[in-house]
């Protein structure tokens, strides 16, 4: 059985955001075995699983990724929806849209130091949308 559902998920600032609180809060009940896939439905933000307990992570992944992809770089040629638009859909390619996430025991088992993160890479952004499919 595979059930599908839309989450939204509340603005952001800029930044890596542990999100799975958000995620588990908006699924249905999940069966004893299965898969879910998150895929978000933007360019300029991505998913990702990575640490869950130290803050610091959060704070260097954006300052790595910050520095690795740059703004108002000379060869941009797609710069009229802001100084942070391109850098973001780069930064978006690097990471992905979507991740799967085995479920066991009617709960997501995640790696005990993982956690959902959302990149958003855009200064602004509205509440982003992630359609989930619960795979039995």
């Amino acid at each position: 059985m595979t059930q599908q559902t839309t989450l939204v998920l509340q603005p952001k600032r800029r930044g890596f955001h542990l999100i799975t609180g958000e995620i588990c809060s908006q699924l249905p009940a999940l069966p004893a075995c299965g898969l879910l896939h998150l895929f978000i439905q933007h360019t300029s933000a991505a998913l990702s699983l990575n640490e869950n307990a130290d803050p610091d992570v959060q704070t260097d992944l954006k300052c790595a990724f910050d520095h690795l992809v740059r703004e108002r770089e000379p060869y941009y040629t797609h710069t009229c929806e802001g100084d942070d638009d391109m850098p973001a859909h780069i930064k978006s390619t690097l990471i992905g849209a979507s991740i799967t996430i085995p479920i066991s025991n009617h709960r997501l088992n995640l790696g005990t130091w993982q956690g959902i993160y959302l990149c958003e890479f855009r200064n602004r952004a509205a509440g982003r949308r992630i359609v989930a499919t619960i795979i039995e």
